[in-house]
């Protein structure tokens, strides 16, 4: 019997033991930091501290009352432009006014059966993402918003298409083609302009790499209307069930329309996201959701330019300097030489999803002309929480991001912690307001000035072109410098 009472004593012992680590180890780490000094062109980077249990703390949602609203920046005002949607995310508006919005969450996890470890951290995350508003069924719908008489809310609500949707999330259209991007494809509808259905099941263009941890796929049309760019996120945090894993993902995608054919564009980003053509430069620029468990003043999520072949360094690098020495995978050689710093910095875990920049016609005034509006979606990984806003980034002359984000919707995060509503995608309505989805609140809303003239066109850049450089061949320079040196010449 006494070894039995030795037993349990010590049992006892070691749990009481272990439950107090667990609880250390679970509290998370507290920002030392401002969101806004680790935000703009020049953000402050702490020491990163490797966390072996991620920060937690979720914001619940619990709706907005009748008559309540996010709180607008001076001069502009948030009315609501449809409501009662099932968790919308992204949006787009066609030439005619019309609004298509997808209803959409996350797929089905169809790995559930891997190891001890792997099913626990699914539990985990199951958990976060139900307290977050963020789980169940998809409701895998595009639907059109019409708001004929033009009073600023949506009148006619339609569902256009269902069937072949899987988790969708991109939407595109250009002369009768309607363009979806699934979880796992990306596909082609036929759709004309004011009908009430796609008029025919998809098309599929291409495959993507399904699920994973980020299963969103955003799609934008080139100016020229002739390519399609698709963001595709990670599976991971940091590459931890291995590179392979992370096979075309992590990038921005590239489809040539008329060649039927896709390469990749840019990689070496965590997360992308929103998608945008630079009005002064006509590059492609996106936001980007930045890795976890760095602490709560790392890693900051990032907007910038994404040139062709741009290597933005995950899962090795960060920032452009910095290496994370969490990664297990082999670095490629010479990518600290070529990998590229972000252009600006929009906070610790905000969760930087739609953006826009400004365009022709416009109603948001001159306090927010001339730059990016980009919805943050808000932390479930840092305390104090980040993000629960829209924001405001100016950008210059020259086309680059300056100063820090300004607030042009904020009240979605209370002062208890829970929150109203989580701002997801920004797009511009036909008159010039600016909508903004709310996913967990299903809600469209629409902000404008309501003195304000619609913006002017912003001006495209126009710079002389280099002359070309004259073609050599390297070998035949390497002989005759040799030869000369061989000769005792000067190789001046």
């Amino acid at each position: 019997m006494a070894i039995f009472r030795k037993i349990a004593i010590a049992l006892v012992v070691f749990l009481v033991i272990a439950g107090g680590a667990f609880f250390y180890l679970s509290r998370g780490n507290t920002a030392e930091l401002s969101v806004e000094e680790v935000a703009g062109t020049d953000p402050v980077l702490q020491k990163a501290k490797t966390e072996r249990f991620p920060t937690v703390q979720i914001a619940e949602p619990v709706g907005w009352q009748a008559g309540e609203a996010p709180v607008a920046a001076e001069g502009l005002e948030v009315t609501r432009f449809a409501e009662g949607l099932d968790h919308p995310r992204t949006l787009v508006t066609l030439p005619n006014g019309d609004v298509l919005v997808s209803l959409t969450r996350a797929p089905k996890d169809d790995n559930a059966g891997g190891g001890i470890m792997a099913r626990i951290t699914a539990w985990v995350a199951d958990r976060l993402l139900s307290k977050a508003g963020a789980t169940g069924p998809s409701p895998n719908q595009i639907v059109l918003l019409r708001d004929a008489d033009g009073n600023g809310t949506a009148e006619t609500r339609k569902v256009i298409a269902s069937d072949g949707l899987s988790s969708p999330s991109g939407l595109a259209w250009k002369d009768g083609t309607l363009y979806v991007a699934n979880h796992n494809a990306l596909l082609a509808f036929p759709y004309q302009l004011g009908s009430d259905r796609v008029g025919g099941g998809p098309r599929k263009l291409m495959d993507l790499p399904g699920g994973g941890g980020h299963w969103m796929r955003n799609i934008v049309l080139s100016p020229d209307g002739t390519k399609l760019y698709v963001a595709v996120g990670s599976v991971s945090n940091v590459g931890d069930n291995g590179m392979e894993a992370e096979e075309g993902r992590a990038m921005i995608w590239e489809y040539d329309l008329a060649a039927g054919r896709p390469r990749q564009f840019g990689v070496g980003l965590r997360n992308p996201n929103g998608l945008d053509f630079n009005p002064w430069s006509g590059e492609l620029w996106t936001t980007v959701n930045e890795r976890d468990m760095l602490g709560s003043d790392l890693v900051p999520d990032y907007l910038t330019n994404v040139p062709v072949g741009a290597q933005y360094g995950w899962p090795w690098v960060y920032y452009r300097t910095n290496i994370d020495r969490r990664v297990k995978a082999p670095m490629p050689q010479f990518l600290m030489e070529y990998v590229r710093k972000p252009e600006y910095a929009l906070g610790p875990h905000v969760a930087a999803l739609g953006m826009v920049f400004s365009k022709e016609g416009d109603r948001m005034g001159a306090g927010f002309s001339g730059g990016a509006f980009i919805a943050r979606h808000g932390s479930w990984n840092r305390k104090p929480p980040s993000g629960y806003d829209v924001v405001f980034v100016d950008f210059d002359a020259r086309g680059n991001p300056v100063g820090k984000p300004k607030p042009v919707l904020t009240g979605f995060l209370k002062e208890d912690g829970t929150t109203r509503g989580r701002p997801t995608w920004v797009g511009w309505a036909q008159d010039g307001a600016l909508l903004v989805t709310d996913d967990t609140a299903g809600i469209v809303w629409r902000v404008r000035s309501p003195s304000a003239a619609p913006a002017p066109a912003i001006a495209r850049l126009e710079g002389e072109r280099l002359p070309p450089r004259a073609l050599k061949d390297p070998r035949a320079e390497f002989e005759a410098d040799y030869l000369r040196r061989q000769a005792g010449q000067s190789v001046n």
